[in-house]
Order: C-alpha cells, then structure tokens, then sequence
C-alpha cells in the first residue's frame, strides 16, 4: 500500500488546519446599506492565509511521508 495509517492520519490533521483557516477568513460582506469594517481585521488578512498555506505545506508532507 503507498499510505499507511500515521499519513492517514496526518492528511485528517491537515485538513483540519486548512478548514480552520477558511473559516477564520469566512464572515460578512460588505453590503451597498452597510459597510463593514470587520473585513479588513487583522485575523482575516494575516493569520487566516498563513494558517491555510501552513495546512497545504502540511499535507504536502503527510502525503511524501515514509517511514
């Protein structure tokens, strides 16, 4: 088999990053009635992409991972 049970496992863990990092970047809009100022905040344009592209490097290496 090319996986094992430890990558199976660190694929789930990084999907879970990934996940967290969409859903710290999802929230409101801005509408034509109203303007939010909530989607310029720091946790959506700083911390939100870096804790997605940490998901990505981190399947990456769940994927290559041998033992």
């Amino acid at each position: 088999m090319a996986a094992n049970k430890i990558n199976y496992i660190l694929i789930v863990v990084g999907l879970v990053i990934i996940i967290t990092g969409l859903t710290l970047m999802a929230g409101k809009g801005t509408t034509e009635q109203a303007f939010n100022p909530e989607i310029f905040s720091y946790i959506r344009i700083k911390v939100a992409p870096v804790i997605c592209l940490f998901g990505f490097l981190f399947e990456i290496y769940a994927i290559l991972k041998t033992n």
